[in-house]
């Protein structure tokens, strides 16, 4: 089957909504318990188009979103501003056929022409194909913090993986035309 990545557009809701939702109630990729509404899922897309931060789907031959994929910041603080933290989920129908790390590799290019310089991924630590994938795509393992979550009446850890996008790149200051 052939696949496309595009950005998405406020069509695509219903399908990011249902998508995030399922992971809300069948995974433990995101630590939430309550699932979401359109409205919600209306304003993170506004959010995410405000900071100029890409939501990409990947569609099938219809045009149907089989699963997507988001960066935003990572900490809401200047001295981060070059660090991103990313998201992605797959339909659960579509699990398995390596969707994922198709759009994580698109993902990272719009990271590095953003002028980003490091991706962070937060995984529950017993997500081994998660970890797996990340490592193939270059993120190291920067961190594990034993039991910082909890969903279905467990405990989770969560290891803390990074990419660094642009090596060897130098920081630039803030605001730079505010600087007197």
């Amino acid at each position: 089957m052939s696949y496309i990545i595009r950005d998405a557009v406020p069509s695509d809701l219903p399908a990011i909504r249902d998508i995030y939702n399922d992971a809300v109630l069948n995974t433990l990729a995101i630590w939430n318990e309550q699932t979401v509404d359109l409205e919600n899922r209306q304003q993170w897309f506004d959010a995410r188009q405000a900071q100029g931060y890409p939501i990409l789907v990947i569609v099938d031959t219809a045009d149907t979103p089989l699963g997507y994929a988001s960066f935003g910041d990572w900490r809401p603080f200047e001295g981060f501003r070059h660090t991103v933290e990313h998201s992605v989920y797959i339909h659960p129908e579509q699990r398995g056929k390596r969707l994922g790390p198709l759009l994580l590799v698109e993902l990272i290019k719009r990271a590095r022409a953003c002028d980003k310089h490091v991706m962070v991924a937060a995984i529950e630590s017993g997500n081994a194909a998660s970890i797996h994938v990340h490592r193939q795509l270059g993120f190291v393992t920067s961190g594990r913090m034993p039991q910082v979550g909890i969903k279905f009446g467990r405990w989770l850890d969560l290891t803390f993986m990074q990419l660094m996008l642009n090596p060897g790149a130098l920081p630039r200051a803030a605001h730079l035309d505010d600087v007197q």
